[in-house]
């Protein structure tokens, strides 16, 4: 399987390069040069699979020509027996055709785990094999850093640093990553937004000289490796849900677009819709109702990891739409960057809502919905996973058609919201019971690039 920029002019990759390298030379995102073919039967055999063994089936032909089979095969079942669902993603049935798939029994209660536990392991068999070692450094709104942090501690071969904005994570989110004391592991936090985290980031990997004195690789969703294994359990939800014969729908609450277009990815199943939910930070919901994408400034929210005006993984789409053209895709981008507004052309935009619908919730409409599901179905659910519960049956286009939400976060992650919303204090598990006594480490820092890479330069273990 090889790899190409979504900006063009970046080497075309086979998939270890691609996992390392995380964003393209040329500041572009990898996609696949050819997309695998999944026939009716391959669909319909996945039906009596465990999860691995669908997770297998699906990231196999992604990773062709790098990773051996066998060992693939290991990773996955080590990954996901160490979740505490033996379904590992439970669907549960709310209503007539209304359904969530539950993402958060993975060790840090959100959906990042289920492709970031396998992408820690496959950074250790790919830097095993090559004797060589990287420097992560991340960006995250909340989830992805604990998860990216609990796939990469104590990893011999791996530096990881984390950015998140000082003061806008819950307090679990926030603790989930600085209560891991492994020498290997660099939390900071960055006076600003997530948008400001994402662009430090963007910022070091387009300097190519500090990202190959550093090794630098990434895991937040810009890497392809992260949206590959989220296209599993969207295969998952359609085999038990009797696909090939039965068109199914997803609900996914959507910040970076990352989750939402590993659904777009699996659209070799019969996929009739998918609804992009958004909170009071609605640039893609405005922008599936207009065709125009609008910077505005991000504003703190109950569901802080929506809390995102630049949706780095929409150029992939946009990629497709506009028929794999990467010099016009960095000519969009760019102009984006300066303007803060980016208009596609009738064609594209109705492309682009053939299967995209979005909605967007207030703070308050997201509090009355934690209440109304609980009230309905007896299911407490965290606020970012109740905007996909609602978004998709407000925008339901055919209510003959299964409807999956996707529950992307455990309702403990997030209690004081869900408590001001419900009355209920959700309980973490019993294995993070005593998150709030654990000793933190942390390094705040002012939204300036210089300084992260002197404190990567600094803090890094050598070659």
């Amino acid at each position: 399987m090889r790899y190409v920029s979504t900006r063009g002019t970046a080497p075309v990759l086979q998939f270890d390069d691609v996992l390392l390298a995380g964003l393209a030379r040329d500041g572009g995102l990898y996609v696949p040069e050819s997309w695998p073919t999944f026939t009716a039967d391959d669909i319909r055999a996945l039906r009596t699979l465990t999860y691995a063994e669908v997770a297998y089936k699906v990231i196999q032909p992604f990773t062709t020509g790098s990773v051996d089979d066998a060992a693939l095969k290991t990773i996955l079942e080590e990954t996901y027996a160490g979740f505490d669902h033996e379904a590992v993603a439970p669907l549960k049935q709310l209503g007539a055709n209304d359904w969530v798939m539950e993402l958060f029994h993975g060790p840090t209660l959100a959906f990042k785990d289920y492709a970031l536990q396998v992408v820690g392991r496959l950074f250790d068999h790919v830097l095993a094999k090559r004797g060589e070692r990287i420097t992560i450094v991340g960006a995250t709104s909340g989830d992805t850093g604990s998860a990216a942090i609990e796939a990469c501690r104590d990893r011999e071969n791996i530096d990881i640093f984390i950015l998140h904005p000082k003061g806008r994570v819950s307090e679990v989110q926030r603790r989930q990553m600085t209560t891991i004391l492994s020498d290997n592991v660099h939390n900071i936090a960055v006076e600003g937004s997530f948008d400001d985290c994402q662009d430090l980031v963007k910022a070091l990997f387009n300097d190519h000289a500090f990202r190959d004195e550093v090794g630098l690789s990434a895991v937040n969703s810009i890497n392809w490796a992260r949206i590959m294994c989220q296209i599993a359990y969207y295969f998952w939800a359609g085999a038990q849900l009797g696909s090939p014969e039965r068109e199914i729908s997803f609900s996914v609450p959507s910040g970076n677009f990352g989750n939402v277009y590993a659904g777009y990815a699996a659209m070799r199943l019969p996929i009739k819709q998918f609804v992009v939910g958004a909170n009071r930070n609605d640039i893609l919901a405005r922008f599936f109702e207009s065709g125009v994408m609008k910077m505005e400034g991000v504003e703190p929210s109950i569901s802080p990891s929506m809390d995102i005006q630049v949706s780095s993984n929409f150029e992939r789409l946009m990629f497709d739409l506009y028929d794999r053209d990467g010099l016009a895709i960095a000519g969009m981008l760019t102009k984006f960057r300066e303007t803060g507004i980016m208009e596609m052309s009738q064609g594209q935009f109705a492309r682009a809502r053939e299967h995209f619908d979005g909605y967007r919730l207030s703070d308050d409409e997201t509090r009355a919905a934690i209440r109304d599901v609980l009230a309905t179905s007896g299911e407490l659910v965290d606020p970012h996973s109740v905007i996909g519960i609602v978004a998709g049956r407000k925008c339901n286009r055919d209510k003959s058609v299964p409807m999956v939400a996707l529950a992307t976060a455990h309702p403990a992650k997030f209690p004081d919201a869900v408590k001001q919303a419900s009355g209920i204090y959700p309980d973490l598990p019993e294995r993070l019971s005593d998150l709030y006594d654990r000793p933190e480490k942390v390094e705040p820092m002012s939204n300036d690039v210089g300084a992260l890479m002197a404190h990567v330069r600094d803090r890094r273990r050598a070659a």
